[in-house]
């Protein structure tokens, strides 16, 4: 018999933390259903402006549902966390936090937009862009062995702040087990997100998460690993997309690169101001590894998918 469990709404945590106690304890085969709120914790609102920023309660950033333990979860298993399904809540917001993003010294100046998720399949972001809901949840993670308060916003071997947007519905992600009782957390979820998350935020929202737990025994993978149901872009796919590069011998110069160009492309097609095109790049744009092999002159690609234009 499996059983179907209510993670509560008021446990959370903000770090991973030295010796975590388990809020409940599940068997293997169980499901849990959890309730977070947005990584703010609820500190914006579909009313906040960009000054809200700067209140900012960075204590509280990064809540996380858990710990959940899975009887029997040793040292050298691993845990398949299968996604059953996701909801996202009925507003988001996106930002440019000073200091953080890949063109943090480009978008200097803090800007938030928030958006109304009532339409359940796509976000409004123009008057002609509308970009397709496909939740996830940007971190999901077993507790680290040598966790000691760390913070939740670097992921690691043991999952976490994976920000993966193929993690969706449908999909299972394979943990390796770290501690006794695996100790997972869960929380950060997205309404959408290109791959790369490039401004620091995707489509920020609460979520009420369905995920299944299964232990799988005397199973040891180094990081995470994870199967999707189908294709990686099934919403975006039919179109087309346009792409722009950076070369060179630096991956990170080389995606700014890459990105940079992708502003520029957005703003001038789209007539957008260039903090919405940077915006709209962290939530649809993929930054891809195009060629690492030639001569130490590496080659990013950000698309950007046609198919969120309307005629």
């Amino acid at each position: 018999m499996t059983t179907t469990h209510h993670f509560p709404n008021d446990k959370k945590h903000f770090t991973w933390a030295k010796d975590p106690q388990p809020i409940i304890t599940i068997k293997s085969g169980d499901t849990v259903i959890f309730d977070t709120e947005d990584v703010t914790d609820g500190q914006f609102s579909i009313d906040s402006k960009t000054e809200d920023i700067g209140s900012l309660d960075w204590e509280r950033v990064y809540p996380l549902a858990g710990p959940v333990a899975i009887e029997g979860a040793e040292l050298g298993d691993t845990l398949e966390v299968e996604i059953v399904d996701l909801k996202p809540g009925s507003w988001g917001w996106t930002a440019i936090l000073p200091g953080l993003g890949l063109l943090a010294e480009e978008f200097p100046d803090a800007y938030l937009r928030t958006f109304d998720l009532t339409d359940s399949k796509y976000i409004h972001f123009s008057e002609n862009i509308k970009v397709p809901i496909e939740p996830f949840l940007g971190t999901m993670g077993v507790s680290p062995a040598d966790a000691d308060g760390q913070a939740i916003m670097p992921p690691g071997k043991f999952g976490g702040n994976l920000d993966t947007r193929q993690l969706t519905i449908g999909t299972k992600l394979y943990l390796p087990v770290q501690v006794k009782g695996a100790l997972f957390s869960c929380g950060d979820g997205h309404a959408a997100q290109g791959d790369g998350e490039v401004c620091v935020s995707a489509l920020e929202c609460p979520m009420e998460s369905t995920l299944t737990f299964r232990l799988i025994k005397n199973k040891s993978i180094p990081s995470p690993q994870f199967q999707t149901a189908g294709p990686l872009t099934p919403l975006v796919a039919d179109k087309g997309f346009y792409g722009t590069t950076g070369i060179g011998p630096d991956l990170y110069k080389a995606s700014q690169e890459a990105i940079t160009s992708m502003v520029s492309h957005l703003s001038t097609e789209y007539d957008l101001d260039s903090k919405d095109a940077y915006l709209l790049c962290s939530h649809c744009v993929d930054l891809k590894i195009s060629e690492i092999v030639d001569a130490g002159q590496y080659v990013v690609s950000a698309t950007f998918p046609l198919s969120v234009v309307e005629e």
